[in-house]
């Protein structure tokens, strides 16, 4: 499988997060779109069926990032 480069993986999970408080606090259609279209790409990206799995998948990919998957950890 193809990897993404950490700095696509970043600036999709940055646009992504940008788009979900855009469209939390304008319900606007695009916003919904738009977040729709980069929810895709970080799925195809990082190999996932689901947004929630890519986004932890593309932090997983990060520079710096904890080689143990923390994802199922309580607090």
């Amino acid at each position: 499988m193809l990897m993404a480069h950490p700095t696509v993986l970043r600036n999709l999970i940055d646009q992504y997060e940008a788009l979900r408080v855009l469209h939390a606090e304008s319900g606007s259609e695009e916003a919904r779109r738009r977040m729709d279209d980069v929810a895709y790409t970080l799925c195809v990206s990082t190999g996932t069926a689901d947004v929630d799995s890519a986004l932890v998948a593309a932090r997983h990919r990060l520079p710096g990032a904890r080689p143990e998957d923390d994802s199922v950890l309580t607090a």
